[in-house]
């Protein structure tokens, strides 16, 4: 499996029976091809519907039906659509178990950045600053670094999305908790090093490997 679809099953491996659980933009949404048949989740979309769904194929594709990503999916029987303001009523009344993020910065310190980059063009913040304080759990999820630029850092550069609201990150390499308030190395994806994952990652950490 190339680096996105390593991060997509392992997030995938988080959702426990029952969970109701926000897919963000981007990689995020991938983890919905790894959930377990036997896992049995409601999935939440800011933009207007939960329940379950799958990736379109050209047979089952509705141009009107798109996740928070814009990718085209089929909701499964039992879901349901709702409007925008039902959606962040869910989202702000703490109503989700977690939310899955991508994200452009992480820190040391929990702080998030994954909204904005100084200087360049976005289409809006979307639904995450929401997401990261009413979720019960924020897990990341991104690739260790972009071009050769370490993610996890000791110190956010760009504009925060929260302060201090990351719960867990998965990426290619491995997962780090925040454990007692500090970021935490639990697991190291087989073949990857502790010296290689450390050369990636100026941040500061505890290990503390659970496989």
């Amino acid at each position: 499996m190339d680096a996105k679809e390593i991060i997509a099953a392992r997030v995938a491996k988080e959702f426990k029976n029952g969970d109701f659980v926000n897919l963000g933009i981007g990689l995020p949404t991938k983890a919905v091809d790894y959930i377990s048949k036997e896992v049995q989740i409601n999935l939440h979309s800011e933009n207007g519907f939960a329940g379950i769904w799958d990736t379109a194929t050209p047979e089952t594709l509705d141009k009107d039906v798109v996740d928070a990503g814009g990718s085209n999916v089929v909701l499964q029987s039992g879901g349901l659509f709702f409007d925008s303001v039902t959606s962040f009523e869910i989202i702000r009344g703490g109503h989700l178990d977690m939310t899955v993020l991508g994200a452009l910065e992480v820190d040391e310190e929990g702080n998030l950045a994954n909204w904005k980059i100084p200087g360049k063009l976005l289409p809006g913040m979307g639904g995450a600053m929401d997401l990261v304080n009413g979720a019960k759990k924020v897990i990341i999820s991104m690739v260790h670094t972009a071009r050769g630029n370490p993610k996890i850092l000791k110190k956010c550069t760009l504009p925060l999305t929260g302060k201090g609201v990351v719960d867990m990150i998965i990426t290619e390499m491995g997962v780090f908790e925040f454990i007692d308030g500090k970021l935490t190395l639990t697991e190291l994806t087989p073949g990857v090093s502790l010296e290689e994952l450390k050369a990636v990652t100026p941040a500061s950490y505890e290990v503390a490997l659970k496989n």
